[in-house]
């Protein structure tokens, strides 16, 4: 009987499109150390950052990939190349092939050859939904989708390891295969060996937040102390053969893996433990065994697994028309009552000038500015919970949707003759107007979907 393959190694360097460019480095220093086969994975696009993209391929057919791709790349590209370690990330976003010509470019440029690159497609939607299928799985809009895009699962990612790829682009796929795409290549695990999958796919959801299992997310002061966050690690995972995996993070570093931080992770985004809806497998964390094995190791077991679902859910974008934002200081003694007088002139004076934008939203950022608070009721001070007298420094947020650029351009003046038309003392205006995709879930049959992937 032969023996099992080796463990595999999966290293996080990015959780989101904003996280650090240089938090990548200590995790593929700590594979090099470590040795053995080992993948570096890349988690940059959520639905906001897909919305993003593909605005911005729309303004510029060659963009729409992640915008910071190569500053995330640089730092290790060349090293992982050296040592084998093949890269996997969804940086494609809404232009994958844009990504690949992207990375070609700065392997040439670091003297590295040409590169073996990875691309998975098959997530747009609209380029091969008839319109009778269509009709059938959209939501109640009526106005034609500027975008829909499927989460799709792991196969491709592994068809392109197996076939040599040392870095492959995807666009949208689900978060946990950039990992459960890795671990098919190296294990060969089955299609339908469902509790495998699922072991995959959760350790994959522990590495596609970055540092939040290492102790980022999980920090707060005194109830849940977590040493050196400024340099908090990434998560380093050790996947065996039978599913098993020891989640741990980059050596040198600071953060910690343990039981706690752990098992908020495991809950995070999940709503149902029992089952974890993916592309690939529906997940049973019900029964789920972590032992810690020592600092920063801690070791999960007793995943189970059930057949994928039938559908794939897919998010589609619509135009959303303007979102305009205006913002406005106060200081001092009274600060909040003049911040919520400024709100209400405001909201009254954009009534009578563009009903169109109603509601008008007003936040009062310091003392009430992150509930879902529309209306206005916490803001204005309607619940009696205000320490108003305490408050010194406040700063007023003013915001609203609209369809036609020139009412968004009304609020954003408004807010700007608070300067002189009072109350008194406001300063620091600061305004934005940005363009807005609305978006909805669709779940389209799988048998639909036409995967494919190609190496360039």
């Amino acid at each position: 009987m032969s023996s099992p393959p080796p463990p595999l190694l999966i290293g996080c360097g990015a959780g989101f499109s904003g996280d650090r460019w240089d938090a990548a480095v200590p995790v593929v220093r700590t594979l090099i150390a470590r040795g053995g086969p080992a993948v570096l994975m890349f988690e940059t696009l959520a639905e906001r950052t897909l919305a993003l993209a593909q605005l911005q391929r729309r303004q510029n057919p060659a963009a729409g990939f992640e915008p910071t791709l190569e500053r995330f790349i640089r730092p290790v590209l060349a090293d992982c190349v050296r040592h084998g370690i093949p890269i996997v990330g969804n940086f494609g976003a809404a232009n994958p092939r844009g990504a690949a010509a992207c990375l070609q470019a700065l392997a040439a440029e670091l003297g590295l050859g040409a590169l073996r690159v990875g691309v998975v497609e098959g997530d747009d939607v609209l380029a091969q939904l008839s319109p009778e299928q269509l009709a059938q799985v959209r939501g109640p809009r009526t106005d034609a989708p500027v975008s829909a895009n499927a989460y799709l699962g792991a196969q491709g990612i592994a068809a392109c390891l197996r076939a040599g790829a040392q870095v492959v682009v995807t666009g949208r796929v689900a978060d946990p295969a950039l990992a459960l795409g890795p671990l098919l290549a190296h294990f060969g695990w089955a299609d339908d060996d469902w509790d495998r999958l699922a072991a995959g796919t959760i350790a994959g959801h522990l590495l596609e937040c970055g540092a939040q299992v290492c102790g980022g997310y999980f920090a707060d002061p005194g109830l849940k102390d977590v040493p050196d966050l400024a340099h908090v690690g990434f998560p380093v995972l050790e996947v065996q053969a039978d599913g098993r995996f020891v989640v741990g993070k980059a050596e040198a570093t600071g953060g910690c893996v343990d039981e706690r931080t752990v098992k908020e992770q495991l809950l995070y985004e999940i709503h149902d433990p029992a089952a974890y809806l993916t592309p690939d497998v529906v997940a049973d964390l019900s029964e789920v065994t972590l032992q810690p094995l020592g600092p920063d190791r801690v070791q999960v077991s007793g995943v189970r697994g059930h057949a994928r679902p039938d559908t794939l859910k897919t998010t589609a974008c619509f135009e959303g028309g303007w979102l305009a934002e205006g913002e406005i200081s106060y200081a001092g003694p009274n600060a909040v009552a003049r911040a919520r007088l400024a709100a209400q002139v405001v909201r009254s004076r954009l009534a009578e000038l563009a009903p169109g934008l109603q509601p008008v939203r007003c936040d009062l950022i310091g003392v009430a500015s992150l509930f879902a608070d529309d209306a206005g009721t916490w803001a204005a001070g309607q619940d009696g919970l205000e320490p108003a007298g305490l408050m010194q420094d406040v700063r007023l947020r003013v915001a609203a949707r609209a369809t036609q650029r020139s009412e968004a351009e009304l609020l954003t003046r408004e807010v700007l003759a608070l300067y002189t038309c009072g109350p008194a003392g406001g300063g620091g205006v600061r305004s934005a107007i940005t363009p807005r995709l609305a978006s909805e879930s669709w779940f389209v049959p799988r048998a639909w979907i036409k995967e494919h992937w190609s190496l360039l």
